[in-house]
């Protein structure tokens, strides 16, 4: 945050991809209206209109960066009912679609505490097209917010309880095993699971694994590292995020496993 309270920084995550025009008509508008802040690009790779994919990348990155007007793009209900939100958390703010998206993130800079609508159309480009609000409403909002602007003119406040939420990944607990849900897959083939550093405590150094309902399951050692294994071996460890995670040493975990995110699989000590 600078001097004045805007800030230096603004993060954009979106499903834009860098083939299309999209990113830089947004970071043209951000230009326009801040000259003065740089602007961190964190992914515009989260698969088209996958919030859930978006929510965690948001939630996994967002500590990491400096105070900043963070802009998170995953809309597929662009245009309809759905709300524009600007979320304050943490010394930062969050700027997107009320569809899930910002929530997690929020809650891991610190929390929400205050939400407005970005109901203000003196904050927006002057033509507003339905299918853009990323570079239409959301851009200038967070460029505004950067130059100082106070966050409480943004828009009509709303209690933080009423933002759309995600349903929490699946974590149960039986009777010498737990069932965890995929969260995400990364471009190496790792498969990040919704479990923490207690869960794989509690596994040991050998863990049986069993990926769908009634199959059998196979034996998977624990490690710290990929080299904790023989190149072309499984193995869970727990990952940048703090989630346990199967790797294959040199190899792709999803090819070998044939996982997508929202599958459950069953994790017991072996």
């Amino acid at each position: 945050m600078t001097d004045t309270g805007g800030y230096r920084w603004i993060s954009l995550t979106t499903d834009y991809g860098t083939v299309d025009g999209f990113v830089a008509a947004c970071k043209g508008v951000v230009a326009t209206i801040a000259p003065d802040v740089s602007i961190l690009d964190v992914t515009h790779h989260v698969p088209p209109g996958d919030v859930r994919r978006g929510a965690l990348v948001l939630a996994q990155t967002l500590p990491f960066l400096p105070p900043a007007v963070h802009v998170g793009v995953v809309d597929p209900g662009v245009g309809t009912a759905r709300r524009a939100v600007a979320i304050r958390a943490g010394g930062s703010v969050l700027v997107g679609p009320d569809n899930g998206l910002l929530p997690w993130a929020a809650t891991e800079l610190g929390g929400a505490d205050r939400v407005v609508v970005l109901d203000r159309p003196d904050w927006h480009l002057t033509a507003v097209r339905a299918t853009f609000h990323g570079r239409d409403i959301f851009a200038p909002v967070a460029a505004h917010l950067a130059t100082g602007r106070p966050f409480e003119q943004a828009g009509t406040p709303i209690d933080p309880a009423e933002l759309v939420t995600l349903t929490d990944p699946v974590v149960r607990a039986g009777h010498g095993y737990v069932e965890v849900e995929v969260l995400t897959v990364d471009r190496f083939g790792n498969v990040q699971l919704a479990a923490g550093p207690e869960v794989l405590a509690e596994l040991g150094p050998k863990v049986a694994v069993a990926v769908a309902a009634g199959a059998a399951a196979f034996q998977v050692r624990t490690g710290d590292t990929f080299g904790s294994v023989p190149p072309g071996v499984l193995l869970l460890y727990l990952d940048s995020a703090d989630h346990v995670t199967l790797a294959v040493n040199g190899g792709s975990a999803v090819e070998r496993l044939a996982l997508a995110p929202g599958d459950v699989i069953r994790l017991s000590p072996a």
